[in-house]
């Protein structure tokens, strides 16, 4: 016994995996009666608003100084090139890390060279000693840890910025996989990120717009991955329900959970050894079909995506390996959630692209949108952005169909427009991007998108199309005849109060903020026109009549009406060039 209280050997094989459904009730029986029921944590109440769990106000300053040194380091109001952005975001620390994660798949964003070399962040970071893991797993249980491992190895099988993963053997012969929390990067990930949501609520004030909604979105995507990745309680569960998804999928799973040795700072799984997804020729030696492995991943990720609506959110080669003829996800730490009204709407997305169909394209838009009122959205420049996307993508072959410059298109035309998306469908851009590249030396000649929407159409026969289709005419046709009925109530309704002199009317023209006075503009500059004209022709007529008294020969008055109807003229035309830069 090492002098930590745990073994520290390296773990073989034996056993792995071997009665593990079999003695699933000896495990829970053994946990329940050595390690007991976990006290929950003690939350309190106070005039206060309570404990305060969060970062001071000195510690805030001492990160926030710290920063600024690493930012003065690097020089970034000199520029940042893709290699010293990745160092500085390295330096900076683990939040920072998983912003650069999250900037590397949003190229609308970030020219393609950063955000290739911010995919590097994904690689390991500098692990925790075995001292801090032991005392990390010690300060979780209440029994001691050779009551629950029978050993754990010393050498981590990844370490990244939120957790370390070790290889461990329970007291009952399980080999198991431990998912270890770092200590205290919720509190450094929280201060972090309530630094960076003030910087971006100030950037207001001396950046665009359209800068600063992209820099919200990328830390309120930062704050949803936060709490869902540091709480491994959420991984745990999310384990479990994909694994009861993919319950009758033969070519799909994921490590089984421990839901009894799982924590909000550990997760305890099965241990599954496997190759590498983006191993090809390793997996082409082993006797797999590249293109077979390829195609079941995206199929099976359609499912998740269309069917049970709950999906991997990160699927980058480095979660997924290939272990006894089963692709199996390793890190459901990001996990995205699509209700069945998003699902329905991403379906016809997909189908409106292929038929080259705009407004079918724009209402699916607008379902995804979380824009409280669309009629604040400008829907003819929406139409017209989408004219162009189609025509871009649409026209393309499935096979030929560049996935990731879609969806940034899609994301970055609907913010033009006035369109906000919401978390879980920008998650779900980002996600089938990665996929795309995941799966890019799988598949030689097929595109995911081809993958998914033969999907789709292999879930609907003809019978139940056409039921469907008869549906959707039974419910328009219902709504149409009711909208006559009320366009004729409405009507006559008009026609009494316009007898009546009550009626009034307000007039919206695209284009103007003021259309009444945009047309009291026109009918003044109208009446000047007339002015000038009649007396441009009067003076005409007073000179050829020769009333006198003359100077320089042309009669007193028609020298007044026609120096009169030059100065008008000059200001008109003046008046009338200047109006585009009143409108600027």
């Amino acid at each position: 016994m090492a002098q930590t209280g745990v073994h520290s050997e390296e773990l073989g094989q034996e056993g792995a995996g071997d009665g593990i459904d079999e003695d699933a009730e000896r495990l829970r029986s053994w946990y329940e009666t050595v390690v007991g029921e976990r006290p929950s944590r003690e939350e309190t109440i106070g005039l206060l608003g309570g404990r305060n769990t969060g970062p001071g106000r000195r510690s805030r300053y001492k990160r926030v100084m710290h920063m600024l040194a690493v930012v003065r380091k690097y020089d970034i109001f000199h520029g940042l090139s893709p290699v010293t952005l990745r160092r500085m975001l390295e330096e900076l620390g683990p939040t920072f890390v998983k912003a650069g994660q999250i900037l590397s798949m949003r190229s609308e964003i970030l020219p393609e060279s950063f955000c290739r070399e911010l995919a590097k962040l994904r690689t390991e970071v500098e692990p925790m000693s075995r001292e801090v893991v032991l005392e990390t797993l010690r300060n979780e249980y209440d029994v001691a840890l050779e009551k629950i491992f029978d050993a754990i190895d010393a050498e981590p099988l990844g370490s990244a910025s939120v957790a370390q993963v070790h290889k461990a053997r329970l007291v009952t012969g399980e080999l198991v996989a431990i998912k270890v929390q770092r200590p205290n990067v919720r509190d450094v990930m929280l201060q972090d990120i309530d630094i960076m949501r003030s910087l971006a609520r100030h950037a207001k004030r001396v950046m665009g717009t359209d800068q600063v909604l992209d820099l919200q979105s990328v830390v309120e995507e930062l704050w949803q991955s936060f709490r869902e990745e540091t709480d491994f309680l959420v991984e745990a569960h999310s384990l479990s329900e994909f694994r009861y998804n993919n319950m009758e999928c033969a070519f799909v799973s994921c490590p089984k959970p421990y839901p009894g040795l799982c924590t909000e700072h550990v997760v305890v799984m099965d241990y599954v050894e496997g190759i590498p997804i983006s191993h090809v020729h390793e997996l082409a030696n082993a006797g797999y079909d590249l293109d077979e492995i390829g195609t079941k991943l995206v199929d099976n990720y359609a499912t998740q995506m269309l069917d049970d609506g709950f999906f991997h959110a990160d699927p980058h080669p480095g979660n997924i390996v290939v272990a006894d003829g089963k692709i199996v996800y390793l890190d459901l730490g990001i996990m995205g959630r699509l209700s069945a009204h998003d699902r329905k709407a991403l379906s016809d997305m997909v189908f409106a692209v292929a038929d080259l169909d705009t407004p079918r394209l724009k209402d699916g838009l607008l379902r995804f949108s979380s824009t409280p009122d669309v009629a604040d959205v400008d829907h003819a420049r929406l139409l017209a952005d989408l004219d162009v996307v189609v025509q871009d993508f649409g026209t393309a072959t499935l096979a030929d169909l560049d996935l990731s410059r879609f969806l940034n298109a899609l994301v970055t035309l609907a913010r033009r427009s006035g369109v906000e998306m919401p978390s879980s469908v920008t998650m779900l851009a980002r996600s089938l991007v990665t996929l795309e590249g995941t799966v890019d030396d799988l598949l030689a000649d097929k595109s995911i998108v081809d993958i998914i929407a033969a999907h789709v159409g292999s879930q609907v026969n003809a019978w139940e199309e056409g039921k469907r289709e008869a549906k959707q005419y039974a419910r328009e046709a219902r709504l149409a005849s009711h909208s006559l009925l009320r366009a004729a109530s409405q009507a006559s309704l008009a026609m009494n109060m316009l007898t009546r002199g009550q009626l009034r009317v307000n007039m919206d023209l695209a284009g103007s903020d003021d259309p009444i006075a945009d047309f009291s503009h026109a009918f003044d500059r109208l009446t000047m026109g007339i002015v000038i004209a009649g007396l441009f022709i009067g003076s005409s007529v007073i000179y050829f009549a020769g009333v006198k008294p003359v100077v320089f020969g042309i009669p007193i008055i028609g020298f007044v009406g026609f120096l009169a109807a030059l100065a008008l003229g000059i200001w008109l035309v003046v008046d009338i060039m200047r109006e585009p830069r009143r409108r600027k």
